[in-house]
C-alpha cells in the first residue's frame, strides 16, 4: 500500500489536515465517504488515512517506519480489509461486503484500529448496501470504514447520511499545470491533457504527449467514419471500452461542445488548434441533434460508475451520434 504519495499532492493538503486534526482530537469518524472525480488521488488519500489510524509511532504519523507501517507497505496488515470491483464485474457483490463486515467484527490483531475500505462504493448492489447498514448504525469501537465514490454517486441515502463527507476538489488550472510541469516527463504543453482529464492532474499525467496525439487522431478518424456510416458500432464501442473509455467520452464531450460553439460563430478545438465550423445550411437541423448527443455523452460519463453495461451504453450513444452527424 502506497500511503505516503498522498503528501506529494498539494490539493489533498486540506483533507489531510482535517483528518489529522480529527485524529489528534480522538474523533476519527467511524464512517467516512470520500467524494472524488477520477484522477484526484482519492485512493491515495484513503491509504494515507488508513496509515494515520494504524501507525504505531508516538511522533509524526504515519511514520513509514513502525511495524504497522511496514505491514501496510507490504499489503499484509491484518487489520485492513479492502473491497473493490472484481475483474469483469459490474457490481460489488454481497459476499464481498459480508467478508468485510466479518473482518471488522474481529478483535484487532495489533490492538489498534481496524479499517475497511470500499473503492467505487457506488457499485454496491442493493443487497450489499443493506448488508452493512447495521455496521454503520452500530459501529464497533476503534473501527473505521472508508467509502470512495464519485460526487454524482447513487449510494442509498441510508448509507451516505451515516458517513462524514470529504469532498475532493480539483486544483485550479494554473496549479494543476504547474504541478504537472514539475512532476511529468512530458515536454509538451499540458493544457490539452488536463482538459481531457477534466482537470484531474493524475489522470492528465497518464496522457503523455504521444498517447494524447494518437488518441486524438483515432477519435477524429472514428467520428469521420461514424458520420459516413462506415464503421461497425458494436466493434467501435468494444474498442472504446477496452481503451480509456472515460477519456474518450470526455474527448467526445469537448468535440461536440466545440461544434455547438462553432454553430454560433468560430471556435477552436481543445484537442488541436484546428478551427471547426458547421455549414450554415446545416445549423438548424444539426444544432438540436448536437445538443442531444452532448447530453447523452454526459449521461454515459455520469452513469459509468453505477454498474451499467458500459458497452451497451456506448453503442446507444454511437447510434445517436451516427444520426446527429450523418449527412
Amino acid at each position: 500500500m502506497d500511503f505516503l504519495s498522498a503528501v506529494s499532492l498539494p490539493w489533498l493538503k486540506d483533507p489531510q489536515q482535517r483528518m489529522r486534526a480529527a485524529f489528534d482530537a480522538g474523533r476519527l469518524p467511524h464512517s467516512l465517504l470520500i467524494l472524488s472525480a477520477p484522477g484526484l488521488g482519492a485512493e491515495r488519500l484513503a491509504n494515507w488515512i488508513t496509515a494515520l489510524a494504524l501507525c504505531e509511532s508516538a511522533g509524526e504519523r504515519p511514520c513509514d517506519a513502525c511495524a504497522s507501517c511496514r505491514l501496510l507497505r507490504s499489503d499484509s496488515h491484518p487489520d485492513v480489509h479492502a473491497v473493490r470491483l472484481e475483474e469483469d464485474a459490474q457490481q460489488i457483490k454481497v459476499d464481498q461486503v459480508r467478508e468485510l463486515i466479518d473482518s471488522l467484527a474481529l478483535k484487532s490483531y495489533r490492538g489498534g484500529y481496524k479499517v475497511g475500505v470500499i473503492e467505487g462504493a457506488e457499485a454496491l448492489n442493493a443487497n450489499g448496501a443493506n448488508a452493512f447498514l447495521k455496521t454503520l448504525e452500530e459501529p464497533a469501537a476503534r473501527t473505521m470504514l472508508i467509502l470512495i465514490a464519485r460526487p454524482n454517486h447513487r449510494l442509498p441515502a441510508t448509507i451516505a447520511s451515516r458517513c462524514l463527507r470529504l469532498n475532493l476538489r480539483r486544483p485550479s488550472t494554473e496549479a494543476a499545470t504547474e504541478w504537472l510541469k514539475a512532476n511529468s516527463s512530458a515536454t509538451q504543453p499540458q493544457e490539452a491533457a488536463l482538459a481531457l482529464a477534466g482537470g484531474a492532474p493524475l489522470l492528465a499525467m497518464q496522457l503523455d504527449a504521444e498517447g494524447l496525439a494518437a488518441l486524438d487522431a483515432d477519435m477524429r478518424q472514428s467520428m469521420a467514419e461514424l458520420a459516413e456510416g462506415a464503421v461497425d458500432i458494436t466493434l467501435l464501442s468494444e474498442r472504446w471500452v477496452r481503451s480509456n473509455p472515460g477519456v474518450r467520452i470526455t474527448w467526445l464531450e469537448n468535440w461536440i461542445t466545440q461544434r455547438v460553439h462553432a454553430a454560433l460563430g468560430t471556435a477552436t478545438s481543445h484537442q488541436t488548434a484546428e478551427p471547426v465550423r458547421l455549414p450554415a445550411a446545416l445549423l438548424k437541423p444539426k444544432i438540436r441533434a448536437l445538443f442531444e448527443l452532448l447530453d447523452a455523452a454526459r449521461d454515459v460519463r455520469r452513469l459509468a460508475s453505477t454498474g451499467m453495461n458500459q458497452q451497451l451504453a456506448l453503442e446507444a450513444l454511437l447510434v445517436g451520434g451516427r444520426v446527429a452527424l450523418g449527412k
